[in-house]
């Protein structure tokens, strides 16, 4: 307290009795996938699609921007913006082959589908590698000048070499000998041709480039990562911002029908969400099911049961950039979206269901109402097609057996709720705990969860019904604060999404004389 000593004016800054609590932001998604170029395994923070395209694009061949061909991150970025999405955290996992060296196939000019050879870029050779392969006019000296040679000419960068006189039998002029003896920017392997009239190569121009399919590029290490060396999933943890959670690439670790590591990854990001308490999982299911084999692999394969994970089925439709053609791709980017649409428009409160997926083509399956009865029940949000209202995604359940964590805005609900109070309310640690100090929280709380039940977050029709704040003796005994701690009691009724909206309808009896 200040001492006055010499005669003045002066002013006092006296602290408020109330502390504002600011709502924390619920629509911020994290992606953890698959992508041609950036940074490996650094969560980069992006918010909008161009900024996106710009880190993640493969300079060398920018005209595919982000994309990989049977890659989805790309697709889940793109579906996340497009559908309202704002903010996004991304860690591309994986690589994109650069370890590998780049090649380029020769296919066979005698038989369709026939691979002749496989020219594969030496690593002192500079990028980008082109090699082109001409046929040499006969030289007529006979039976030994029937046999056809061919010219192949390398370039890799400003360096060029060239190989002629290339034959297609074994001995010293055989193509792959004598271009693996002289040549310093590639080698030249043998590939499923076996005899000389397969083993021909079609002329042309061919450029050397890294092709691997993407669950080659993708391991199960790769995406669960290390906390400690924040990659992965695991260098999420430093992220606290973050609140949905989003692998689109996982499906690409199901190979020969055997998901295994699939679902093992799966339970990772469950787990991951649960220990951080304020974030959810967005999974997909497995690619090419039927309503029946969705619902035997969540019951019987999967398992699941967490109020902090959510599933979406079946995959939806879009069209591939690279091949120019339509694809089908994993939902969870385009609900991310969704989710995020929701919150600024409506609220977190509000389920994000009944609304349409923006830039879905069309469905991997047409769900029925009966077969969605069975899928709903063991909490499949399924997304359906209705005629003149487009695509819309129809459910908004947790993988939860909990029916008081059934919905997705509930548990997203109280995600919100105790962050905010919790961020909200960091000025009190330290503080006297005295009466107090239980005041001023019970009035921070009192206040913020007013403003939750001004905009529709809560049931009830006054305050009083809609939520409780305790802190006073009875939370705070004597052995509690000797123990320095201070416990205040919140309770909340959230509102519940109409899920089944029912109308009785039934014919009145007219009595005699009522008629006009």
């Amino acid at each position: 307290m200040p001492n006055y000593l010499t005669p003045g004016v002066y002013v006092e800054e006296i602290p408020s009795q109330s502390k504002p609590i600011e709502g924390v932001g619920t629509s911020i998604a994290a992606f953890v996938g698959l992508a041609p170029g950036g940074p490996l395994n650094t969560p980069m923070r992006v918010s909008n699609w161009t900024q996106f395209a710009r880190i993640f694009s493969d300079p060398a061949e920018p005209e595919n921007g982000p994309f990989m061909a049977d890659a989805f991150l790309a697709h889940a970025m793109y579906g996340f913006f497009h559908n309202g999405g704002s903010l996004a955290w991304v860690v591309r996992v994986g690589g994109n082959g650069d370890a590998r060296p780049a090649q380029a196939i020769l296919p066979s000019s005698t038989e369709a589908g026939m691979e002749a050879f496989k020219a594969v870029a030496l690593e002192s050779a500079a990028q980008p590698v082109k090699i082109e392969v001409t046929e040499e006019p006969p030289t007529g000296d006979g039976a030994a000048g029937d046999a056809p040679t061919y010219r192949i000419v390398v370039t890799a960068g400003h360096d060029s070499e060239e190989h002629t006189g290339l034959g297609l039998k074994k001995g010293r002029n055989y193509l792959a000998t004598k271009v693996n003896t002289a040549s310093k920017l590639i080698r030249i392997e043998e590939a499923a041709a076996s005899t000389p009239e397969q083993k021909a190569p079609l002329t042309g121009t061919y450029d050397l480039s890294v092709s691997v399919e993407p669950g080659e590029l993708l391991s199960a290490q790769d995406v669960a990562g290390d906390e400690a060396r924040r990659t992965g999933i695991g260098g999420l943890v430093a992220v606290d911002e973050v609140t949905m959670l989003c692998v689109p690439d996982l499906v690409n670790l199901a190979q020969n029908g055997d998901d295994s590591l699939m679902r093992d990854l799966q339970g990772k990001m469950i787990a991951h969400c649960e220990n951080a308490g304020d974030r959810m999982a967005i999974l997909d299911p497995p690619r090419d099911m039927l309503p029946q084999d969705i619902l035997e692999w969540r019951m019987n394969a999967a398992g699941y049961d967490s109020k902090f994970a959510t599933l979406y089925y079946p995959w939806i439709e879009v069209v591939d950039p690279i091949r120019r053609r339509p694809m089908l791709i994993p939902p969870c980017g385009h609900m991310a979206g969704i989710w995020s649409r929701t919150d600024a428009t409506r609220g977190v409160h509000k389920a994000p269901a009944n609304e349409v997926i923006l830039g879905a083509n069309g469905l991997g399956f047409q769900v029925t109402a009966p077969e969605q009865g069975e899928l709903n029940r063991v909490g499949i949000n399924c997304i359906r097609a209705f005629p003149g209202r487009g695509i819309r995604v129809w459910g908004a359940r947790t993988l939860s057996s909990d029916p008081e964590w059934r919905y997705v805005n509930v548990r997203r609900l109280f995600n919100f709720i105790s962050e905010s109070i919790m961020l909200g309310t960091q000025w009190a640690v330290f503080e006297p705990n005295d009466e107090r100090l239980w005041i001023t929280l019970r009035i921070s709380a009192t206040n913020f969860l007013t403003r939750i039940w001004r905009s529709g977050a809560l049931f009830g029709a006054t305050p009083d019904e809609a939520f409780y704040v305790k802190c006073d003796a009875e939370t705070n005994p004597p052995d509690l604060v000797e123990a320095g701690q201070v416990t205040c009691e919140i309770g909340i009724a959230p509102v519940k999404p109409a899920e089944f909206v029912v109308f009785r309808l039934t014919q009145l009896q007219l009595e005699a004389g009522e008629a006009a």
